[in-house]
């Protein structure tokens, strides 16, 4: 077998899918994506290409090795984003040549169906605890939200106890058994960042994601200290080495590495491997399509110590298209009690609606996350 053609979409509301086809007709779909940097993961995909196009798309550990070390600059976004929709597509085209979810290629499945949990609100925070009883209707038993708006370094105690109201609100809505993580989205520094995990103890939150950017190891190793919430991170590490240093430091209870912008499966299960040795959960990040949410899902199955799942459907930055939009068999990911199954079709167990992905191509997106700034003018993180 060999492959013949790789070929990027870029589709609302801000995705990037990837078919891979090869001379025996077998075609493998990825997610290869940077939200707010489509069009360069693309580019970089189409760069990529010039290797793969004439290779076995089966030897997926080689062509994995060859394409992040055989540039000489290898890591960061744009790259690993690249090479993760890549290899999703690979491990779709094997599992698809013999008959088998990918889950099967990796050892077997450890479960049947994973946790998911629902975000709650927008950026800007405002009656999350209708959103939060709307969610548990639906039957989700755990939820995100952002936990505050724009943080100076050193700023007034009314943003505190702004965040502190709307996570109150949401423990009384939903009661003590529902799990909560609160996002920090990195937008807090570390004098802040110390007052708000304090201050939050008391709602018993399931997490708090990226309390400080995950670059500021010596402010996570003291927020870990001060803080009996979890600490979760990793959204923005994209390789084995860089969530090395995080694990050795032991600055986090939970990682969420992105299987579409960490190098793929490939990568993402040898993640995961290092943070079970450290007695660390994953909670795997996919805002993200259905594909993303798919190669999520094949690895859910075989990874022991990952407990949740974060998905999309119906969250806030879906405006023109949704979760479901852009696949044949939507009932693949059956929702039920706050869980999803596990995919059980060949590859990545999904029908990816080739002629609906043309249509919305054809429209496209130019997504870009908002640039906040403070009220003295100075830049403030999104």
């Amino acid at each position: 077998m060999k492959i013949t053609r790789l070929t990027t979409f870029i589709v609302p509301p801000r995705w990037c899918f990837l078919k891979i086809e090869t001379d025996e007709g077998i075609t493998g779909w990825g997610e290869p994506v940077l939200e707010g940097r489509a069009h360069t993961v693309a580019a970089a995909v189409d760069e990529l290409a010039d290797y793969l196009v004439g290779k076995d798309p089966r030897h997926i550990e080689d062509h994995w090795t060859v394409l992040y070390r055989g540039g000489f600059y290898r890591g960061g976004g744009v790259h690993m984003s690249a090479l993760a929709g890549i290899d999703q597509a690979l491990w779709d085209i094997k599992g698809k040549a013999l008959g088998v979810p990918v889950a099967e290629l990796l050892g077997g499945n450890v479960r049947s169906h994973i946790k998911v949990y629902s975000w709650i609100g927008g950026d800007r925070p405002s009656e999350t605890a209708a959103a939060a009883q709307a969610a548990v209707a639906r039957g989700f038993t755990a939820v995100k939200m952002n936990g505050t708006e724009e943080v100076q370094y050193v700023d007034s105690y009314d943003k505190v106890e702004r965040c502190l109201q709307n996570v109150a609100a949401v423990r009384e809505a939903v009661g003590p058994n529902v799990g909560i993580g609160v996002d920090f989205h990195g937008r807090v520094h570390r004098p802040m960042a110390k007052v708000l995990v304090k201050e939050l103890e008391p709602y018993k939150l399931m997490f708090i994601e990226e309390p400080v950017l995950s670059e500021h190891e010596e402010a996570l190793k003291e927020i870990a200290r001060i803080s009996s919430t979890p600490i979760a991170l990793g959204e923005r590490l994209y390789s084995r080495w860089d969530f090395k240093r995080v694990l050795q430091g032991g600055y986090a209870d939970i990682i969420q590495p992105d299987p579409s912008h960490a190098g793929g499966i490939t990568e993402t299960r040898k993640i995961a491997s290092m943070a079970e040795a450290y007695d660390v959960a994953l909670a795997l990040h996919c805002p993200l399509g259905p594909i993303a949410l798919a190669a999520n899902l094949q690895l859910d199955a075989v990874c022991y110590n990952a407990f949740i799942q974060e998905q999309s459907l119906g969250i806030h930055y879906n405006q023109a298209n949704d979760l479901m939009d852009y696949v044949s068999n939507p009932g693949v990911f059956a929702y039920q009690d706050g869980m999803v199954a596990i995919p059980n079709g060949p590859g990545l167990g999904i029908e990816v609606n080739e002629d609906y992905v043309r249509e919305r191509a054809a429209e496209g997106h130019r997504w870009r996350n908002p640039v906040w700034r403070h009220r003295d003018g100075s830049f403030a993180e999104w």
